[in-house]
């Protein structure tokens, strides 16, 4: 289940922050703790005294913290003020540029740098600082200037942005009909056997943590979502693979691989910040953590980006360099891997 689109509440001047529709297999749940599940960083507590103060509505009425969630029930969050994410502010943040004309804009983006405003995060991201470079951006289904398509807080790399309403339309046909080209980085624990395969498998939110994508193998539940993956290096515990995305889901990759038991390397909202593979030794803990600390972040980078220019019919291709901390953390691997092999 998503969270819908953001839209104005004008009943008595509140809007619509939140509004999320209960699934058909919804079991009885307090709606506290229902928001809970959905709303990232919210408190218990906030959400109770939103409840007490009027601005929980469940099916367009007024609820208490303690109203059971049913099946299909229509839950809302509506406050006295605007949702930050609409009122878009611009900022003069540096951006990486990779390529630029009048319809698209590539861009570079470097990991811990948000795609766009919402709850926790209403400066600072990336279309704050597009804003300020481009006058007029196109705003797709979700009011979000110029975006297509997204790339997740924590992972680096392309991205391309429409800089005109055709190119808007033309660019989100390229990506529902699969016509685009991204190849991502990734580093995953555990060494996978095979060269190359496949992972195939719906995707969709977890039910045991709403934070989190599952994958849904028998397809009752989310979105069908392929990964096309290749090992190019076996570093004894863990392996870089090279991933090609076939459909575009929300966490397709970090869900995919920790499905098939290779969670990416240093994943903490998929486990992958612990040590999932390797010896129980003290000096191989401290070697991991020495990783972690310089790789604070999950190990996926959108290295390749290609389309067909909405104007001139040519099929673009960008590629983008492994960022400093994704190499420094193989650095560390390659050696111990070498390591390894001399005492064997």
């Amino acid at each position: 289940m998503q969270e819908d689109t953001t839209t104005d509440f004008e009943n008595d001047d509140l809007y619509e922050h939140h509004r999320f529709v209960a699934t058909d297999g919804q079991v009885p749940l307090r709606v506290d703790k229902f928001l809970m599940n959905f709303i990232e960083n919210a408190t218990r507590n906030k959400i109770q005294q939103a409840a007490k103060a009027g601005n929980v509505l469940v099916n367009d009425v007024v609820v208490k913290p303690n109203y059971k969630v049913k099946p299909k029930d229509v839950v809302r969050v509506v406050l006295a003020y605007p949702p930050h994410e609409n009122l878009l502010v611009a900022e003069d943040i540096p951006i990486d540029i990779v390529y630029e004309d009048d319809e698209v804009i590539v861009v570079n983006k470097p990991a811990g740098m948000v795609v766009h405003p919402g709850h926790g995060n209403y400066s600072g991201t990336l279309v704050n600082g597009l804003i300020h470079h481009i006058e007029n951006l196109p705003k797709n289904s979700n009011e979000r200037p110029g975006l297509v398509h997204r790339i997740d807080k924590d992972t680096s790399g392309l991205l391309v942005v429409a800089k005109t309403e055709y190119a808007m339309a033309h660019l989100s046909k390229q990506f529902f009909d699969r016509t685009t080209e991204r190849l991502y980085y990734a580093l995953v624990w555990g060494n996978i056997e095979e060269d190359q395969g496949t992972i195939e498998g719906n995707i969709g939110r977890s039910f045991k943590n709403r934070l989190q994508m599952d994958v849904f193998p028998d397809g009752e539940h989310g979105k069908h979502a392929v990964t096309h993956y290749k090992v190019i290096e076996r570093l004894t515990y863990v392996t870089l693979v090279q991933c090609k995305l076939e459909t575009g889901r929300t966490h397709q990759i970090r869900a995919h691989f920790k499905h098939i038991g290779h969670t990416l390397f240093n994943d903490e909202r998929y486990g992958g910040n612990t040590i999932l593979k390797g010896t129980t030794f003290t000096k191989y803990k401290q070697f991991v953590e020495n990783c972690f600390k310089v790789l604070p972040r999950q190990a996926l980078h959108a290295k390749t980006l290609g389309f067909t220019h909405p104007t001139t019919g040519e099929f673009l291709q960008f590629n983008s360099e492994v960022p400093e901390d994704i190499e420094a953390c193989l650095a560390k691997w390659r050696t111990y891997s070498e390591n390894s092999k001399l005492e064997e």
